[in-house]
């Protein structure tokens, strides 16, 4: 959003902001509408953003509306015409709701059923308002159908392929992922557990009210000597993070898309992916990297055969990130609205 809000000279209208690490990430010149702070703890804090959508007018103020992530449609009824740039319907509610749903003790178990079965047809109220709906992925148009019964168009996200440079093939992995559970950073651990002869580096953190905290304690103390658990990075650092690392590794379930992996092969980094999800479209396997079922055998078998000549596949990975450049996004993004 802030790279298209830039390319259009447009307003960013969203609730909580960190301003710290949006001029970090180089987006300082955007202006940012803050609609006041949400209550940080779930679901209170996904109600909380979808009031605050809901309840706020902007209509007099501009010309087309644009939304993006999982609430921000709640304005699509007061503001038209409108597009919806989808990263996914709502997973809780749909897809992974069972494995959300094993996840709470019997009292919270109560709690989340209530929160879907009054928050999800509200939401799906709002989507009936959205006039088009991009998708940022085969697998997230896939998704929309089976669940909204919405047609979509699908425009990859935006990766800015200059700010990725090459400096060695280093003595570690990367893998940047949220703590979150449906990331399964813990088969990562798992994986280098085995493999003490590699080590991997785990960047990124996780938002306050998310239910992603007592997942994340537990993987912080569960770490073995060669992994580090590096938290959340500043850009620059993460950039260096790619520039230094031997190839980059994720096994996120069924990822939306996955814009990680092709910043890694911008860098001139090889991929090991879990073989589901966004990846299929990012990824070419055995010519950008290996796609592999998500268990720890298969994953140590990719590391091994990759960490032997990781150089062979430098070339077709810079090749293969130049799609999915934010020139790319912008002119498609551009065409939707019809300007």
């Amino acid at each position: 959003m802030l790279t298209l809000a830039r390319a259009l000279g447009a307003d960013v209208v969203t609730t909580d902001i960190n301003r710290d690490a949006i001029e970090k990430m180089g987006f300082g010149d955007v202006n940012l509408i803050s609609l006041g702070e949400t209550i940080k703890k779930p679901p209170l804090k996904q109600i909380s953003a979808s009031i605050r959508f809901a309840h706020c007018d902007f209509s007099d103020r501009y010309d087309f509306f644009i939304f993006s992530g999982n609430w921000a449609h709640f304005a699509s009824k007061k503001h038209k015409p409108n597009l919806l740039y989808c990263h996914t319907p709502v997973r809780a509610f749909y897809d992974l709701y069972d494995v959300f749903l094993k996840r709470q003790s019997p009292i919270t178990r109560i709690l989340f059923r209530m929160w879907v079965a009054v928050h999800k047809p509200i939401c799906e109220y709002y989507m009936k308002h959205v006039d088009k709906i991009v998708a940022n992925s085969i697998n997230t148009q896939s998704r929309i159908e089976k669940y909204l019964h919405r047609d979509a168009e699908v425009v990859y996200p935006p990766i800015d392929i200059s700010k990725y440079k090459f400096k060695e093939y280093g003595d570690f992995w990367l893998s940047v992922n949220r703590l979150y559970p449906e990331k399964r950073v813990e088969l990562l651990i798992e994986t280098f557990r085995q493999m003490p002869e590699e080590k991997l580096i785990i960047a990124g953190g996780y938002a306050k009210g998310d239910h992603a905290l007592k997942y994340a304690e537990i993987i912080r103390h569960n770490l073995p000597e060669n992994v580090e658990l590096r938290g959340e990075v500043t850009e620059e650092e993460l950039i260096d993070l790619y520039a230094r690392c031997k190839g980059y590794i994720t096994t996120a379930m069924d990822e939306d898309f996955g814009m990680t992996p092709i910043e890694a092969m911008a860098a001139g980094k090889p991929v090991v992916a879990a073989k589901e999800g966004g990846y299929l479209e990012s990824m070419v396997d055995g010519v950008t990297g290996m796609l592999v079922e998500a268990d720890v055998e298969n994953i140590i078998n990719a590391v091994a055969i990759i960490s032997q000549n990781p150089e062979d596949y430098k070339d077709a990975c810079r090749e293969r990130a130049k799609m999915f450049d934010k020139s790319v996004f912008i002119k498609r993004m551009k065409e939707e609205m019809g300007i």
